[in-house]
């Protein structure tokens, strides 16, 4: 496979243009909807995931590269790297809840791969991390993205890492999570007693735009950005927004932390799929924010606001479902019928 060689774009700056892009953690929510924007683009590339007994969630008739690969098979990673210029590494254990191990995944696979990445001259790492990140964190979440921020670094490949806050789209795992917790609460919802803190939500599109802009800009190599949502909320402010979209009302109440963990994590055993995990409290426990215009004045993007991206979070009646579906049908008909009016004309 032929190596990419920087070239001239129209305002005389280089820019890296790929040949190869391998993505970690592609079949999660992130790493989704980087891989459509990617396969949108024309890029070249190959996704790694680790092996399942589950099929992947990737995009059908699409030409993808796929290898199947655990973070702790060097082996396996050096194979997987074989011809690739360019990795998103979005992988990370975070999001499996009590089943979590964030030891193995961020901390010695970000470690790995980082290494054979080296080895194998990729020419650019671009992850995503977590505002707060820091290995003297208490908290292990942001104490494993400080720890992989580091292996990152060391390696001596060139990168740029995404510090973000709270990120939210459809499927995601906040603000789904939080709406089916509602929707099947009696009367009442517990918030933890730290509720006070803030966060910055930002639209997972917004976030993917800049991760994709970022890899023909050679301003961001070794570069680190903290990036957010143009708004602070609290726990119960975010909780009351989705209370009022999901049309769930229910009866708010603080909770001590501790007592909110042990019930979360009871849960988490007891309820298959439990929609949210002891991870979620960490994220609210600390105010994790940056500037507001920070993706304005690194990157020129104006951030979603919070309760304008929420559409996925209504429920449709069956009789709105169904008006949608026979609006649907009746278009791609008439579009077909216009079509075969203008072949028959010409």
């Amino acid at each position: 496979m032929p190596r990419c060689s920087p070239q001239q774009d129209a305002l005389g700056a280089q820019a890296i243009i790929c040949c190869m892009i391998l993505v970690t953690g592609a079949t999660g929510f992130i790493g989704r909807a980087l891989l459509r924007h990617l396969l949108e683009a024309g890029q070249d590339v190959r996704v790694m995931i680790r092996p399942s007994r589950r099929s992947p969630r990737l995009p059908k008739g699409q030409p993808i590269d796929v290898a199947v690969v655990s973070l702790a098979d060097e082996r396996a990673i050096r194979a997987a790297l074989r011809g690739v210029d360019v990795i998103y590494h979005l992988a990370g254990a975070e999001w499996q809840g009590r089943n979590a191990n964030l030891l193995a995944v961020d901390m010695r696979g970000t470690e790995a791969l980082a290494r054979v990445a080296a080895e194998a001259n990729v020419k650019r790492i671009i992850t995503v991390s977590h505002l707060g990140a820091s290995r003297s964190s208490g908290f292990p979440v942001f104490k494993a993205k400080g720890v992989a921020e580091e292996h990152i670094r060391r390696s001596g490949v060139p990168h740029t890492i995404f510090r973000s806050s709270l990120v939210f789209g459809p499927e995601d795992h906040f603000t789904t999570g939080l709406a089916s917790l509602l929707r099947a609460s009696p009367f009442f919802f517990p918030l933890p007693g730290s509720s006070r803190s803030v966060v910055q939500p930002l639209w997972v599109e917004d976030l993917v735009t800049v991760l994709m802009w970022s890899l023909d800009d050679e301003a961001t190599i070794n570069r680190t950005y903290e990036v957010g949502g143009s708004e602070y909320f609290t726990a119960r402010q975010i909780v009351e927004t989705l209370m009022q979209v999901t049309h769930s009302p229910r009866r708010l109440y603080e909770l001590n932390p501790v007592l909110l963990r042990a019930l979360i994590v009871t849960l988490e055993s007891v309820v298959p799929n439990f929609p949210v995990s002891s991870f979620w409290l960490d994220y609210m426990a600390v105010s994790r924010t940056c500037a507001v215009d920070n993706l304005t004045r690194s990157f020129g993007l104006m951030p979603a606001r919070f309760t304008y991206r929420l559409d996925y979070l209504k429920r449709r009646s069956w009789l709105g479902a169904a008006v949608a579906s026979l609006s649907q049908r009746t278009t791609e008909a008439t579009r077909r019928a216009l079509e075969r009016v203008r072949t028959f004309r010409s």
